[in-house]
């Protein structure tokens, strides 16, 4: 058991407060913070990555696990002394990385080990976040365990013709099998926001990916579900002008119903549809 004082008192005791312009929310429950970690599954000879930090909820069960080495990526450096002061009370090495995420490169923190990204994200940068892990290339990680506001958890998980399916679900359903682990409620936080969280477990596909330009299939599930009310031949007008082919030819090469929309498309769809416009713009 580690011998590290209460969360409460470093809090306390360095003077922590959320910052509201780092969309930042304190979780405190030890519960639902060991529920979390353990998501992780076995660590052991592996690095953890956690973002955003803050003062340690996570940080300490995360800690716990015994991984080869934590590696937070904090932009906040109010939070510093308090980690590292936390961080003396366990056995595995603790390293900060004061810096923001979007701009960091975490295969060279990593040094060619293999890592699980562990993380209560901010809620301002968690989804370009989840794209930037996804397009990683060659992939660094092995399981990606990440708190999401509810909203957008539940996007990433939903299936094909639900109201929620969309871009998210087509981009992580191409390298990874998401599953929604578990709720937090709005109160489990300090300074409780607006809305309910959860977290959403990504494991790699394990067949291997189903489709490997993200960087394409993000540009055509932008202009497909850019105008969700519209069919396909009509919503896909931008992304088949950057080809410079009709939205009618990518579909038919695609054999998808030109009429159809979005929604009703699933990943394997947008991943033929998808190499159809690269071919195209080729």
């Amino acid at each position: 058991m580690s011998t590290a004082p209460p969360l409460r008192d470093i809090i306390a005791e360095y003077g922590l407060r959320a910052d509201k312009s780092f969309g930042q929310h304190f979780l405190l429950d030890l519960n639902l913070t060991a529920k979390i970690a353990s998501l992780c599954g076995s660590v052991s000879g592996k690095t953890i990555i956690e973002v955003g930090p803050g003062p340690g909820g996570l940080t300490r069960p995360l800690l716990e696990l015994g991984p080869q080495k934590l590696i937070a990526i904090e932009m906040d450096e109010r939070f510093v002394p308090a980690l590292e002061a936390t961080a003396e009370h366990y056995e595995s090495p603790f390293q900060i990385e004061l810096a923001d995420a979007l701009k960091a490169d975490e295969d060279a923190l990593l040094g060619g080990s293999r890592c699980v990204i562990a993380s209560n994200l901010p809620y301002n940068v968690g989804t370009p976040l989840l794209i930037k892990w996804l397009k990683a290339s060659p992939r660094y990680w092995d399981r990606m365990v990440l708190m999401f506001q509810k909203e957008v958890a539940e996007r990433i998980v939903a299936p094909v013709g639900s109201k929620a399916y969309g871009r998210l679900a087509i981009l992580s359903a191409a390298v990874t099998a998401p599953r929604l682990a578990l709720k937090a409620p709005a109160r489990a936080f300090t300074p409780p926001p607006k809305v309910d969280s959860a977290v959403v477990v990504f494991d790699p596909l394990p067949e291997g990916p189903g489709f490997t330009d993200l960087e394409a299939l993000e540009i055509v599930t932008e202009s497909a579900f850019g105008q969700r009310r519209k069919t396909l031949r009509k919503s896909l007008g931008a992304a088949a002008a950057k080809a410079g082919v009709s939205s009618e030819s990518l579909l038919e090469t695609s054999g998808i119903d030109p009429g159809a929309r979005a929604e009703t498309i699933d990943p394997e769809g947008f991943f033929r549809l998808t190499e159809a416009w690269r071919a195209a713009k080729s």
